[in-house]
């Protein structure tokens, strides 16, 4: 048995619920040998609202699943019936396998963000952002800098009459 993974279009914001309609389909039509894994690559990301850090799910590809599956006619007809699904990304009717480093790369990426978070900061260079805990607590400043994967933002602040670099945690920090 030779399967492959494949990407699927859906009604975007749906991607959950027709992941598992699609599942049920299978189960129902025992066909779980033809269509092994059905996926919505998703990672976890930390991002401050209202004030409050929390920690959300978002979609890598909103709009498609990727499914692990041997295409034969049953099973392709069966993914296609599913509600909710639109077509196989590839030629004209004719689904397109992915790449197996690719496929590796979102299956460890998916990973990788359910152990350790993604920081999503919202601010870009140029930014002007108000300064809301630390010792510059009330100041203004602008977005010099960003460093994503440590959550630090560089700020230039105007102290004394003189542009200062500072860095500090984005969630210290809000535009204004």
């Amino acid at each position: 048995m030779a399967t492959d993974w494949y990407i699927i279009r859906v009604h975007s914001g749906q991607e959950e619920q027709i992941r598992e309609g699609l599942e049920k389909r299978v189960k129902t039509f025992g066909m779980e040998e033809l269509v092994v894994k059905v996926l919505v690559p998703t990672e976890r990301v930390s991002e401050i609202k209202s004030g409050k850090k929390r920690i959300a799910r978002k979609k890598l590809f909103p709009g498609y699943i990727m499914v692990n599956m041997e295409i034969t006619e049953e099973s392709w007809f069966l993914v296609k019936e599913t509600p909710g699904i639109g077509d196989f990304v590839g030629p004209h009717d004719k689904p397109a396998p992915m790449n197996p480093e690719e496929v590796e790369r979102i299956v460890a990426q998916t990973e990788a963000s359910e152990e350790t978070p993604t920081i999503k900061i919202g601010f870009e260079k140029g930014d002007p952002i108000k300064i809301m805990e630390g010792p510059f607590e009330n100041f203004d400043g602008v977005v010099e800098d960003i460093t994503p994967d440590k959550g630090v933002v560089k700020v230039i602040v105007t102290i004394f009459g003189r542009p200062t670099p500072v860095d500090l945690e984005y969630w210290q920090i809000e535009k204004v």
